[in-house]
């Protein structure tokens, strides 16, 4: 007996089963209205079973299928103009085909402001997700799902076991927290390693892949909006033997900000200084990445008014004071979201503290 495990060429063909009351008002329905072809039918003098194909599926009818109906999804380009216009179809044996857009409009849900405070030794149970990454949540309520902040580490250094692959967003970040690790970008020419302090944008749709990472590697992934397709690119291969650094995708370029060549210049608040990672411009604005440093102590009251601003504190130790809360002690790992107009202060910082500031809009104002 083959090991099919071990012998993949082995399958010839994979069949999805729907049941059929009669064939003869089912092929027509399938056929005719939803495109599909006839490859075999049987038996002849009296049909029980017909194989059909088409857009990448291939469906066995069978009349004697001890099943109940089945539900098939149709992803069509305009699908308002497919089926008259319908987004649920059923066969005349209660099979039920879904049409849905091939490639919907990316949903930007209304941001749901909220004050929220996340404290490293708070912190859940780390959960594995893809390529056997153990991820932490640094924004529960994720805003109403306008936006996801994952706390990444990679524990065993070495290969990782990551595809090519492109996400669906409006906006995605990647922070080397600690450790390094080592990336390639469609057009973006050779694999590089993203050091400890460094950052990337991941523009909409661009190919890209994880290749190595130290022992014990974090970075902080910052996306938008919360929930987001994630796409394998089986044919792509990486890289992809062309460089394009200036190339657009859907307003955004690809950003490599590296900790060696930030220049520091004075903050939005006041007494600390910050490096600019570019990202703003590389956005249009629609983003901005920070991060700050005390520089002398000022203590100053603030609030903004952008729509999102979420810090994670890289470094050290500082107090953040917010009116009508009792002060926060944070210390490296943890994390928090300004909701606009809330007054804050930043006090006490250690010398070595370090904030990692993200903020959607870029282009926004402060209030001393």
């Amino acid at each position: 007996m083959n090991d099919l495990t071990t012998n993949p060429d082995a399958i010839v063909a994979t069949e999805l089963y729907l049941p059929v009351q009669d064939l003869k008002t089912e092929m027509p329905f399938f056929l005719n209205q939803l495109g599909f072809r006839l490859e075999e039918i049987f038996p002849a003098d009296d049909p029980a079973v017909a194989l059909i194909s088409g857009h990448g599926v291939r469906i066995r009818l069978d009349r004697d299928a001890d099943l109940e109906p089945g539900k098939l999804r149709l992803r069509c380009d305009g699908a308002s103009g497919f089926a008259g216009g319908q987004d649920v179809l059923t066969s005349p044996s209660g099979n039920i085909i879904e049409i849905v857009e091939a490639n919907p409009p990316l949903d930007m849900p209304k941001t749901q402001h909220s004050f929220m405070v996340r404290h490293l030794r708070d912190s859940d149970a780390w959960v594995i997700g893809r390529a056997g990454m153990r991820y932490r949540d640094l924004i529960p309520d994720r805003l109403g799902g306008s936006i996801i902040a994952s706390h990444i580490r990679i524990p065993d250094g070495g290969p990782v076991p990551d595809m090519v692959h492109y996400h669906t967003v409006g906006f995605q970040l990647i922070f080397c927290y600690r450790g390094w690790v080592r990336l390639v970008y469609e057009d973006q020419g050779a694999p590089f390693i993203l050091e400890e302090g460094c950052c990337v944008i991941q523009p909409p749709q661009i190919r890209h892949r994880v290749l190595e990472a130290s022992d014990n590697v974090e970075v902080l992934e910052i996306g938008v909006p919360a929930e987001h397709i994630t796409t394998i690119d089986h044919e792509m291969e990486l890289p992809n033997g062309t460089m394009n650094p200036d190339r657009d995708w859907q307003g955004t370029k690809f950003i490599h900000h590296k900790v060696s060549e930030a220049i520091w210049a004075p903050w939005r608040i006041p007494g600390w200084e910050s490096r600019n990672t570019g990202i703003a411009k590389a956005t249009q604005n629609v983003a901005g990445v920070q991060v700050a440093r005390p520089a002398e102590v000022r203590d100053a009251w603030t609030s903004h008014n952008t729509d999102i601003l979420f810090t994670f504190v890289k470094e050290g130790e500082m107090t953040l004071e917010v009116t009508g809360e009792e002060p926060y002690r944070l210390v490296a790992g943890d994390a928090f979201v300004l909701p606009p107009f809330l007054k804050t202060r930043y006090v006490d910082p250690s010398a070595d503290c370090e904030l990692i500031e993200v903020t959607l809009q870029a282009d926004f104002e402060t209030e001393i």
